[in-house]
């Protein structure tokens, strides 16, 4: 949405919009419109949403706006060659991450879980490999301590949108000269499943702590507890130490509930029991016996 909105406030309104099928969403699971289609529905710019662009007859819908370029972001979407090959310009791609490190579907959650301290987004040109094709322009970002992927995602989004108006018209105009990606420092961000949210308490504090802030806005990191799932929204490292086994609730301080884990105790700061709402790690604690109790069995 900000890449849309950076095109309309530049004067280069798309001649179409691509999205994906409305999904359903809510209490009442009623299909809910992207906010990328309810801003280009606010512009009267057309909108489509093929399930695949696989098909014949979508390419040939894709074939009569003539399109000079295709600007992808988060589109979720396979582009076939014959689309690819549609615009005068090709297909460019913002991407957020500092190809070739995180060539993928989810880089911005791979780079908090590898501790990455910097990060960027690239727009690059798309071609038939995942991510590899020559990069036209890049900014650098700093990856804060304490930042989530859902703070990090947003940052990035506001960059990507920058950094694609501030070079678009030289995209178009062909003068932007395009840089191979580098054979060296690939490494790839897989498509996330919710089992990789789950907490392995035999990992240190500091890689638990990483995955609860990567996966903070979807799937959310969780564990067990007495057998029913534990939604862990925020955490922190903590410097208490203890002897305890790993997953073991070892006290509850003026901040949360310490759990011990491989190495060093992680501070569970708010949670979410099964059919509850979240809630501070304190107010959670509050009529429960926790300590002692082993987390993931």
């Amino acid at each position: 949405m900000p890449s849309l909105r950076a095109l309309l406030a530049g004067g280069h309104a798309p001649a179409a919009v691509l999205t994906q099928p409305d999904r359903p969403a809510g209490r009442g699971r009623k299909p809910r419109p992207s906010p990328v289609k309810a801003v280009a529905i606010e512009h009267d710019i057309p909108v489509l949403q093929p399930r695949s662009l696989k098909s014949a007859a979508v390419q040939a819908q894709l074939r009569e706006f003539a399109p000079e370029l295709m600007v992808v972001v988060a589109y979720g979407l396979l582009l076939p060659p014959a689309v690819l090959e549609l615009p005068r310009r090709g297909c460019i791609n913002v991407h957020a991450s500092l190809l070739p490190r995180w060539r993928g579907a989810a880089p911005i959650q791979a780079a908090l879980l590898a501790g990455d301290t910097k990060t960027g987004v690239c727009l690059m040109q798309l071609e038939e490999g995942l991510d590899t094709g020559p990069v036209l322009a890049r900014t650098v970002a700093s990856i804060g301590p304490r930042e989530t992927a859902g703070e990090l995602h947003d940052r990035l989004a506001d960059l990507g949108a920058q950094l694609l108006a501030d070079r678009l018209d030289a995209i178009l105009a062909g003068t932007l000269p395009a840089e191979a990606q580098a054979a060296d420092g690939v490494s790839y961000a897989p498509r996330i499943n919710k089992s990789d949210a789950r907490l392995d308490w035999q990992r240190s504090a500091e890689e638990l702590d990483r995955q609860v802030r990567a996966y903070s806005g979807w799937p959310v990191a969780d564990t067990l507890l007495d057998g029913q799932q534990l939604r862990v929204w925020r955490a922190e490292p903590s410097e208490v130490t203890s002897s305890a086994p790993p997953g073991t609730v070892t006290g509850i301080d003026n901040a949360g509930v310490l759990v011990q884990t491989g190495n060093g105790q992680l501070r569970l700061l708010e949670l979410q029991a099964a059919g509850r709402s979240r809630t501070s790690a304190l107010e959670f604690a509050r009529g429960r016996e926790l300590a002692g109790k082993r987390l993931g069995t």
